[in-house]
């Protein structure tokens, strides 16, 4: 099982949702949209600054890149679990 602090900082336990780029601590911080809840979705804002990130959906996954956290690639991950 991959634990949270474990994750790249792009994707990883951060300040702002992944998926909206909304603080966590926000009031609707932790909605996470129906398509992303499936798998269907890659994270499309850095963890750790909220900055919207470059994402390239692929076949068999995709990557994401912050300008200033990093990038990281769903391979990646599964090689984690």
């Amino acid at each position: 099982m991959v634990m949270v602090h474990d994750l790249p900082a792009p994707v990883g336990a951060g300040l702002y949702n992944v998926y909206t780029g909304v603080q966590v601590d926000a009031a609707d911080g932790s909605v996470v949209p129906t398509a992303a809840q499936l798998g269907l979705e890659p994270p499309r804002f850095c963890a750790e600054c909220g900055r919207r990130m470059i994402v390239q959906v692929r076949p068999t996954g995709w990557w994401a890149k912050c300008s200033r956290h990093g990038q990281v690639d769903s391979l990646d991950l599964d090689t984690r679990r």
